[in-house]
């Protein structure tokens, strides 16, 4: 097994392969600890993937005066702990259910019938003014964050992380909000333009 000190000096000339054993070595171990310090297996992985893109833009700085290991755990620990309370301002989003019918899909995972596409056929089948209120209708009848989350999204075109900051929600929580936002909005639209199953 090659030492990290090896793995670094193949790492700097470029060896992608190097990369890859890093990961095989640590990621395991960087995945145990970040979730000692966050709520999820997911935002712990967040973390992890988050520390790698930092290890490779932060390479050409490190000096050497800890070892290759306890540099990685450091920046993995100070992400994990932003992360950590950036997770503790979010909103608990209650499960309530699948945003999609499971029977529309087949037993590996993909659509038995995709979602018909409307936007192309959505003057010839339904009148501009009537789907207009419609969705008007359905966004106002939506949770409040999720309301919020797909107006800034949507409507307004702001980005991800601008919505994050706004509202002050993390990355994750405006995802899922987002997702669910929108899922109960397709479910309006397909009863409405009969492309429910």
């Amino acid at each position: 097994m090659e030492s990290d000190a090896e793995l670094l000096r193949r790492l700097r000339a470029g060896d992608e392969r190097a990369f890859v054993a890093l990961v095989e070595r640590y990621n395991g171990s960087m995945l145990r600890l970040a979730l000692s310090f966050v709520p999820s297996r997911a935002i712990a992985e967040e973390v992890v993937q988050d520390t790698w893109l930092a290890v490779l833009r932060g390479l050409a700085g490190f000096e050497g005066r800890s070892s290759l290991k306890t540099w990685l755990f450091a920046i993995l620990v100070n992400r994990a702990r932003s992360a950590g309370v950036r997770e503790s301002r979010s909103f608990p989003v209650a499960d309530a259910g699948p945003v999609v019918d499971a029977s529309r899909f087949g037993p590996g995972g993909a659509w038995v019938t995709p979602p018909e596409h409307w936007i192309e056929e959505a003057e010839s089948r339904v009148d501009a003014l009537k789907l207009t209120g419609l969705l008007r209708g359905a966004l106002d009848g939506l949770p409040g964050r999720q309301r919020e989350v797909v107006l800034l999204r949507d409507v307004e075109g702001l980005t991800s992380t601008e919505v994050c900051s706004v509202l002050s929600i993390s990355e994750g929580n405006q995802r899922v909000l987002l997702h669910r936002g929108r899922g109960k909005l397709r479910q309006v639209l397909e009863s409405e333009l009969g492309g429910s199953r």
